[in-house]
Order: structure tokens, then sequence, then C-alpha cells
């Protein structure tokens, strides 16, 4: 007899990061890391564990928008939705109600990421699998399946990414094996804070180097001088020959992103992090024209899969930079990634927070083996924070990413961590 999903919990848990002032940047200077978590329960076999990723006040809305989408699968037998990942998402997404308040877009498509990302863990735990090969090991048709073309056929036949992922299948066991070899190649954005100081800057880049990290970025965005101090101080450390990405936030209009940028280009910066606000798909392309050869990236705040195709289309971004708890879940995110690599766009995820780094992972490990076949300009984001509160916690070595190896979506927190970090009761805040 199938299993049943029988009922959701949801938590709301929040990381006291502002008072070291991790994560700030221009745009958030203190922010406090945190998750709406949700638990999928079942009357028989593993619950699936989730979450979706903010920074403090308007937590509690997005556990709030989780329980009104979580129900649309309470009472569904798994059997049934681990037999159609495509189907299921349309179920999650495609309430007619819950879709008055998005669509795709706002709380309601967070929520949906939480509960997508729970229900990915439930599938692997089931199978055996963590989801990176769950995902990978599937034929191409049963990945094109997973993804809703409805909005995205103009730019990429679903016939066509079948026969784009079937010319890379063959070399799929190789890249597997290579992954969990050596990893995959991974930047850190732990040492370039806005908040910090120049002498932590300093220790935390030294210390960067000597653990073979070679991509590095930097927040910008507070005041040009501040980040021309700073962009001079970081060049220096790492030297010429390593990289260096800015991120601004969005902080800047796109006058003052073209002009900052032609400051700041004599650091050798090889890309430009949300210049302006997400939503303005022309403003980027402009940018990206008139910065060039810095390239452009964004993608954190790019609510679904739509908007990435006409950034694509646009040529207005060099780097695709998905999230996993922005975009409704691996299937949306496979969407991008797809697109991505017809348009010929290296995918190098965003996972600035609690929980990202986690489940991003599974992705670009995807995105290798089965979509692009290619390292080639590609970088995964890595944040030295709050691993130790997950059951399966992010591995690195050498400035890379080792493949997850326990069945799952590797975002299931310790219970000791989600009742210490209860908000508001919970012994940290309390």
């Amino acid at each position: 007899m199938s299993a049943r999903i029988t009922g959701v919990t949801t938590h709301d848990i929040r990381f006291p990061t502002s008072r070291m002032l991790d994560g700030s940047d221009a745009m958030n200077p203190t922010p406090d890391y945190s998750a709406a978590y949700v638990v999928l329960h079942v009357d028989d076999g593993p619950d699936g564990h989730g979450m979706t990723f903010t920074i403090g006040r308007g937590n509690e809305i997005c556990c709030a928008a989780i329980e009104a989408v979580a129900a649309l699968l309470v009472g569904r037998e798994t059997e049934g939705l681990f037999a159609d990942m495509g189907a299921a998402w349309r179920v999650v997404t495609g309430d007619s109600q819950l879709r008055w308040t998005g669509p795709e877009k706002g709380v309601i498509h967070l929520a949906a990421a939480a509960v997508m990302n729970a229900l990915w863990d439930m599938y692997g735990k089931a199978a055996g699998k963590p989801v990176w090969r769950l995902i990978a090991e599937m034929d191409p048709a049963e990945q094109v399946a997973l993804v809703d073309w409805r909005y995205l056929a103009d730019a990429l036949p679903p016939e066509e990414a079948r026969e784009r992922l079937q010319d890379k299948a063959g070399g799929k066991a190789a890249r597997i094996a290579e992954m969990e070899a050596t990893g995959y190649p991974a930047y850190t954005t732990s040492a370039g804070w806005l908040g910090y100081s120049d002498d932590k800057i300093r220790s935390l880049m030294q210390a960067a180097i000597a653990d073979g990290w070679t991509h590095f970025k930097m927040k910008v965005g507070a005041n040009i001088d501040d980040d021309v101090r700073r962009a001079r101080l970081i060049r220096g450390e790492i030297g010429p020959d390593r990289y260096l990405m800015m991120d601004a936030n969005q902080v800047w209009g796109v006058e003052t992103a073209i002009a900052n940028m032609g400051r700041l280009a004599e650091f050798d910066p090889w890309w430009i992090e949300e210049p302006t606000s997400p939503d303005d798909i022309l403003g980027h392309a402009r940018i990206a024209r008139e910065i060039a050869p810095i390239k452009v990236a964004t993608g954190e705040h790019c609510h679904n899969a739509v908007m990435f195709k006409q950034l694509m289309q646009a040529d207005a971004i060099r780097f695709a930079q998905v999230d996993s708890c922005r975009l409704a879940g691996p299937n949306e995110i496979l969407a991008v990634m797809l697109m991505a690599e017809k348009f010929g766009i290296p995918v190098c995820p965003h996972a600035g927070g609690v929980g990202l780094c986690e489940l991003i992972q599974h992705m670009s490990f995807v995105d290798y083996i089965s979509v692009s076949g290619s390292l080639e300009n590609r970088v995964l984001e890595f944040v030295d924070h709050l691993h130790e509160h997950f059951l399966d916690p992010v591995r690195t070595r050498d400035g890379r990413y080792l493949p997850p190896q326990r069945p799952g979506f590797s975002v299931e927190m310790k219970p000791g961590s989600i009742a210490e970090h209860l908000y508001p009761g919970g012994a940290v805040w309390a």
C-alpha cells in the first residue's frame, strides 16, 4: 500500500547573523539568516524536509504561505506523486486561488519552493538516493517531463531539450565518477561581506587562499570610494591571477551601475552581480553592453523561469544565478539550466544563506552531469555559515563541493537546532 501525506508542520527558524554582520551587503546591512521550514508527514516511510530562505522579518508570512500551499498535497499518495514529479509541480504551483496572489512570484512562490524541496527530499529518501543522483540518473524524457514548458517552449521546445540531454547522456557515468573524485568548483563569499573590517577581510582572504580557494566575491554598493578602497585591498591580497567578483545586491540604478563599474574596472572584476533592480531586464541589457568586458550576473531574485528566459533572450546576463528557494524547487531550476545550456550561459548558482548551499549543490551536480557537461566558467557559491545545524552538511575540499551521499535533499535540520532557533521563543531569541 502506498504511503499517504497526512499533514504538514512549519517552523519559523531564525539565526542572529546580524550580530556579527555575517551576510551584510549594501541592500541588506543586518540580515538574520532565516528558514521558513516545513516537514511533510507521511503515514509510512520517511518524512520530507524542506525550506525557503529569508533574512528575518517576514519569515512568519512565508510559514503561513507554506501551510496554504502544502495543504494541496495532504491526503495524496506518495507513489503517484513520485511517479510524475512534473504533475506534482503543477499541483503545488497551479491552484487557481493561490495563483491569484502570484502567479509564480512573491511569497506564494517562495512557499512553493519550500514544499517542492520537501517533496523531493521525501522522494530521495524513499528511493535511497541523494536528489542529485535521483535526477541525474533519469533518462532525458523523464527529465524533460519534470518541466512545465507552457511559457518556455518559444525559447526551447521540449523536444529540442530532450535531444540536447540525449547528446550528453553517454558521458553521464564518467562525469558522476569525476564529481565523486574531485568535486564541483566553488567560490567563496565568506570573506567579502560589506560590514567586515579591513583587518578581518585581509585575514579571511589569506585563510581562504591557504585552503585552496581561487574565486572570491566582495560586496559593493554602499559607497563607491569605500568600494574602490576595499577592492584594492582584496585584489592586493589575492593577486592578479585569481578571480574577483562583485555584488551590488540591486542597490544601484542603471546609470549609477555603469558609472561605478567604470571606476571599479581597474580591479579586473569577472562579473558584477545584481547591479540594479532584479526586475529590470532592459536595464540589465544596457548595463551589460556598456560595461563589457565585465560580465553581468543575476538570478537570486529572479522569481521564475520566465524572467530567466527573457534575460537570456535580451542578452542581458552572462551568468545565471539560480536559487533553490526563489525558484520553485528542482523542476523549475532544471528548466532554467536547460535554457541556459542552449543560450551558452553558465549557471553559477546563488547560495548565500542558511541551507542554500545544502540544497543548490544537488542542482549544480545535475547541471554538469546531465545538462551542460561542462565546467568552463562555472562556479557554485559557498558561504561558511551555519552548516553545523544540518544532518547532512556540505563538504568542500580544495575549493570544491563534494557530492552528498546521504539520501534526500541535505536540508533536514537537527532537532536541537530547530528548537534553539525557533522565533521568538527559542533559547537563542528568548
